[in-house]
């Protein structure tokens, strides 16, 4: 806008992608300006609309990244920005979106429902703990790549990732290998080496911690297996444990019985009777 408004006195400079129809859509093409005369055919007011024309409204580019496009297709470079969550004005167009080595905690739900052209998105070594059920809701049609590896992720709700056809890498994370990892990964599209460096940080079984989950689930344990066994046990404990109190509390109650039957004897007939008559004798 301000190379517009330079140049010799009834004249405007304006970029050529404005002097062409075609030109007009590209938004912010770095093109040589043309020059427009201010003639009675062509007014101030026409060549303010011609500029209005070449800004991207609705397609600004976030501050700390850069966007840029390849082989026509808009590609929003957000790497090593120290951006602590996921930028709220990313260009609706955005088919490449890289956040990739930056300090994003957290997946909010939503995060990318107005980008419905996204391919691929770069969220690898970040600090990623949560992720949210709906984080991805809109992108699941189109999205064909999603890295998450290299971040504190230990689990991730099933939902948030069953819906997606993209490929996924989720290696170097602190994984707790339980049953809902094993499902996520049973039914999700995980790339080769992804599968391979996948480790158990944490697990049910103490043995289970610091082995590959290739390694687990090919020794042909069973992840989902484990929390019923435990709660299978609990649950025999307690009705032992009960049981155990009941039987308790019986035998003390019948002890208790004997023992004061046995210190208050019971006594012999007629004797009651006899003691009656004596005392209304005096």
């Amino acid at each position: 806008m301000a190379e517009a408004l330079q140049g010799c006195p009834g004249t405007l400079l304006v970029p050529r992608s404005c002097c062409h129809a075609q030109g007009a859509a590209r938004g912010r093409a770095q093109l040589p300006a043309c020059r427009m005369t201010l003639t009675s055919t062509t007014s101030m007011a026409q060549a303010f609309f011609c500029l209005l024309l070449c800004i991207p409204w609705g397609s600004s580019c976030p501050p700390s990244c850069q966007c840029t496009e390849r082989a026509g297709a808009k590609a929003v470079l957000c790497s090593s920005q120290h951006l602590q969550e996921i930028p709220k004005d990313i260009p609706r167009d955005a088919v490449l979106l890289k956040l990739d080595a930056n300090s994003i905690t957290s997946i909010p739900s939503n995060a990318f429902r107005h980008l419905s052209r996204l391919q691929e998105i770069d969220l690898s070594r970040n600090a990623i703990e949560h992720i949210d059920r709906a984080a991805f809701r809109g992108v699941a049609a189109r999205l064909r790549s999603l890295d998450l590896s290299g971040n504190r992720i230990r689990s991730i709700p099933k939902e948030a990732l069953l819906a997606l056809r993209a490929e996924l890498r989720l290696a170097n994370n602190p994984w707790h290998c339980g049953c809902a990892l094993q499902e996520l990964l049973g039914a999700a599209r995980l790339h080769p080496d992804s599968v391979r460096d996948i480790t158990c940080h944490t697990a049910p079984r103490h043995e289970l911690v610091g082995k590959p989950l290739l390694q687990v689930l090919g020794s042909g344990a069973n992840l989902c297996s484990v929390p019923r066994r435990s709660t299978d046990v609990a649950m025999l404990l307690a009705m032992f444990g009960w049981f155990a109190m009941l039987a308790a509390y019986v035998m003390g109650y019948v002890r208790h019985n004997r023992e004061r039957s046995r210190g208050h004897p019971r006594a012999p007939p007629g004797t009651r009777e006899r003691a009656e008559s004596a005392s209304t004798a005096l």
